[in-house]
C-alpha cells in the first residue's frame, strides 16, 4: 500500500459529487433513478458488511470493499455489472488487497446462505461467477487498488482533542460514512474529522479552538457534516422499497 495519501491513486481519483452522482444511461433506460442508484449501493453496503461478519474480517476489508463497489459504479452500469455479484467480489478482492483473504468457497458458502434469508436465487453465485467478476472489477479499478481510511487517523486526533472516551461512538459515525459515496470524494483525514465533530455535538464537548487549531477547511467540514445530516433523511426509505428497487435490476 502506498505510504502517503496525497501521492497515492485514491487522492488521483477523487471525484466531485458531480461525477459520483451520474446514473449510466443503460441503467436509466430500466427506469433507475439517482435516488434508486443511490438505493442499490447502500443497500449492497450492507449486505458487504453482512457477508464481512460471517467470514470474519476487520472492518479495514470491509471499507475497502465497499470503496471498490462504489467506485465501480462510478464506471460501470449495474445492468452489465450485477450488484448482488458485484459485492461479494469486492469483499474477495478487498480481502486479498487488505492481505486478510477469504478463500472463495468460504464466501460462496456465506453468499449462499445469505441468499436463503432474502429468500431471492438471484443472491446465489458459484466460485467461477467471482472469479470472473473479480476480473472485471480489477478491470474497472484499472488495477488501482489503494483506499486510504479515516480510520487511520481517528486514533491520534481523537487523542488530540482530548475525546478518548468518544472512540466506539467516533468509530461507528466513521461506519456509517461508508453507506455513502463520502470516501470517493473527501481525503479521509477530513471524513474523520467531521465524524469528530459529529461526536464532539453527541457528548457535549466544545471543541471549536480545537478545530481552528488544526487549521483545516471547515467549510469543507461543514459540507461533510450537511451530507451526514442529508443522508440521515435518506434514511427514512423502507427495506421494501430498497427491494422493489434492487428487483428492477
Amino acid at each position: 500500500m502506498a505510504a502517503n495519501f496525497w501521492t497515492s491513486s485514491h487522492y488521483k481519483q477523487l471525484l466531485d459529487q458531480e461525477e459520483v452522482d451520474v446514473v449510466p444511461p443503460l441503467d436509466k433506460e430500466r427506469g433507475i433513478t439517482l435516488e434508486d442508484f443511490k438505493l442499490i449501493k447502500f443497500h449492497m453496503s450492507t449486505y458487504i458488511a453482512k457477508l464481512a461478519t460471517q467470514v470474519k474480517v476487520r472492518q479495514r476489508v470491509v471499507a475497502t470493499a465497499i470503496a471498490y463497489m462504489r467506485r465501480v459504479y462510478t464506471r460501470k452500469s449495474m445492468s452489465e455489472y450485477d450488484p448482488r455479484l458485484v459485492a461479494p467480489t469486492c469483499l474477495y478482492l478487498a480481502s486479498k488487497a487488505e492481505e486478510s483473504t477469504v478463500q472463495a468457497r468460504l464466501l460462496v458458502f456465506y453468499v449462499k446462505k445469505i441468499a436463503n434469508t432474502y429468500n431471492d436465487d438471484r443472491y446465489r453465485y458459484e466460485i467461477k461467477d467471482i472469479l470472473e467478476m473479480e476480473m472485471k472489477i480489477l478491470e474497472a479499478l484499472n488495477y488501482y487498488l489503494v483506499v486510504f481510511h479515516p480510520y487511520r487517523s481517528l486514533t491520534q486526533l481523537l487523542q488530540d482533542a482530548g475525546m478518548n472516551d468518544a472512540t466506539q461512538l467516533t468509530w461507528g459515525i466513521v461506519n456509517d460514512t461508508y453507506k455513502m459515496d463520502l470516501v470517493l470524494m473527501h481525503p479521509p483525514h477530513l471524513i474523520a474529522l467531521a465524524c469528530i465533530y459529529v461526536a464532539s455535538v453527541h457528548k457535549e464537548k466544545e471543541n471549536m479552538a480545537w478545530f481552528e487549531e488544526l487549521r483545516v477547511d471547515m467549510n469543507v467540514v461543514s459540507h461533510l457534516l450537511y451530507k451526514l445530516y442529508s443522508f440521515g433523511k435518506f434514511m427514512t426509505f423502507t427495506m421494501s422499497r430498497t427491494c422493489n428497487v434492487i428487483n428492477t435490476i
